[in-house]
């Protein structure tokens, strides 16, 4: 059963569900099974431990916590009493701590024990709250379970995200919990047909937009369950999601394309995922060869799409029963889109140009950052998304980030396009494609990661040279093929093309 529009705040939501299904699972996390009737208590259990601490309506608070339960009711308790949740990942680096702490003056940190939240809180000072401290037990504990919530905002402003800065200082992004329900009721609702009955799986975390919709704004919406996973996503932890697939028996999967690529090349055949009735691909546009590949060894489909920070979760996807490899979809009710070239003006089906978009979502301004907001929050309520896209029979290709295309012989040149080819190539682990001068004029380098055992084999170079030209045009091949051991990425999974040596 879809849920029609019936409210406006989370509070309301959860105690709906914790009023008419109180016994169903709304949390597992390691041997812990919570219900929505004790997701609500102890929601306002922490609601009731900021108003003794002494935070107050509109104050914020940094929320710097692995995916556990401590994190859901950090979030939801904080907006219940008017405070405003900071989500921040666990393992940000002390100087991100630092400029997030200086760019949105947290009220209040709450973290673990020796982290670098802790650490950098520690030198403002900021007051510090670690769950894994007793004494936060024994105060939790102490707190009554009754709440009486505070109003959502009129200013658009009840929680704050931070983007990956993978080009610059992370950016605050405020969203409203209406920018919930709406995400929760036009993608969640009409693209995934989200119910009651659905399990939830996300190996993507609570601190990013895609996953925070994953684990906490969709599942909440429609009064499923889900599955928290603390543990990171890198290759020692993979073997760890197969466990949890094999006896939670999720339905459906969220993953970013570099973990379903790790994921294709370690499963068996032993890896049962017949619970599971859709996988979802948003963070970085996914290969067609790992679609073909995901869907061979799963016999699922993946519905790749694409979002933001800034309008909170996606806006253009692929279809149940009509995905397109290689593609990224198709806007998701109740978003619009449009593609203009380099003079502002909207472009014809099939030419590149710069996607916008415009839905009920998207975040009105960054966090302390006029100059920012000028750029991207357009008028009319148009959000810039810095994307590059061709669109041709309402189905939109992705080609990548404005900031990463370079024009070489008069022609746009789309690292993503070059890098889907290359990983095609049998001795290609991973790859990255940037820039370089050739004789004054721009050229593409490729950086590729060789599967073990092509380490040593002096001739790779002009064998992905010779596979490229026969997929590409010429102006499209790089230059020059460089081997290397891993390529940079944000802990999102995107190839943060700025930290690569263009030696």
């Amino acid at each position: 059963m879809i849920m029609t529009r019936q409210f406006n705040n989370c509070a309301d939501i959860l105690h709906a569900h914790a009023t008419n299904r109180a016994d169903h699972t709304a949390l597992y996390h390691e041997s812990e099974r919570i219900t929505y009737a004790s997701l609500e208590g102890n929601v306002n259990r922490f609601g009731n431990l900021l108003k003794s601490l002494g935070l107050l309506e509109n104050e914020r608070m940094v929320v710097a916590l692995p995916d556990c339960p401590e994190a859901v009711y950090a979030f939801l308790g904080g907006m219940k009493c008017g405070v405003r949740p900071v989500l921040l990942s666990p393992d940000m680096p002390l100087g991100s701590y630092e400029y997030v702490f200086r760019n949105a003056e947290p009220k209040l940190v709450i973290t673990t024990v020796v982290s670098e939240a802790e650490k950098a809180a520690a030198r403002f000072p900021i007051p510090i709250l670690c769950i894994d401290d007793r004494k936060y037990m024994d105060l939790f504990m102490q707190m009554g379970k009754s709440l009486s919530p505070s109003s959502p905002s009129e200013n658009g402003l009840d929680f704050l995200l931070y983007s990956s800065g993978s080009t610059g200082d992370p950016k605050g992004v405020p969203h409203s919990q209406s920018d919930m329900m709406f995400c929760a009721e036009q993608y969640a609702g009409k693209i995934l047909e989200m119910s009651e009955d659905d399990v939830v799986l996300s190996a993507s975390k609570l601190h990013f937009a895609y996953g925070l919709g994953n684990s906490l704004i969709f599942p909440l919406y429609f009064g499923a369950s889900v599955i928290l996973n603390s543990r990171n996503s890198g290759p020692a932890d993979i073997f760890y999601l197969f466990e949890l697939i094999e006896s939670l028996h999720p339905t459906l999967f969220f993953a970013v394309p570099s973990l379903y690529n790790m994921m294709v090349k370690t499963m068996d055949d032993q890896i049962s995922f017949t619970s599971i009735r859709l996988c979802v691909s948003a963070g970085e546009a996914l290969p067609a060869g790992v679609y073909h590949d995901w869907k061979r060894l799963t016999g699922l489909a993946i519905l790749d799409g694409i979002g933001s920070t800034e309008a909170l979760h996606i806006f253009i996807s692929n279809r149940t029963g009509h995905a397109v490899p290689g593609k990224t979809g198709f806007v998701v009710p109740g978003y619009e889109a449009r593609i203009i070239g380099e003079d502002g003006r909207d472009l014809p089906s099939g030419l590149p140009g710069t996607l916008l978009i415009k839905g009920r979502s998207t975040a009105p301004y960054y966090w302390n950052r006029p100059d920012l907001t000028e750029k991207t929050m357009l008028a009319s309520g148009w959000l810039n998304t810095g994307d590059m896209f061709i669109e041709q029979d309402g189905c939109y290709a992705y080609q990548g980030r404005i900031d990463d295309m370079f024009k070489s012989s008069g022609v746009w040149i789309s690292p993503v396009k070059i890098e889907n080819v290359l990983r095609d190539h049998p001795a290609v682990l991973e790859c990255a494609v940037t820039s370089c001068f050739v004789e004054g004029l721009l050229k593409p380098l490729a950086h590729v990661v060789p599967k073990p055992g092509y380490e040593k084999d002096t001739g790779l170079p002009r064998k992905m040279r010779s596979f490229v030209l026969k997929r590409l045009p010429a102006c499209m091949c790089p230059v020059r093929f460089i081997l290397t051991e891993r390529i940079p990425k944000t802990a999102t999974g995107k190839i943060q093309r700025s930290k690569i040596e263009s030696t």
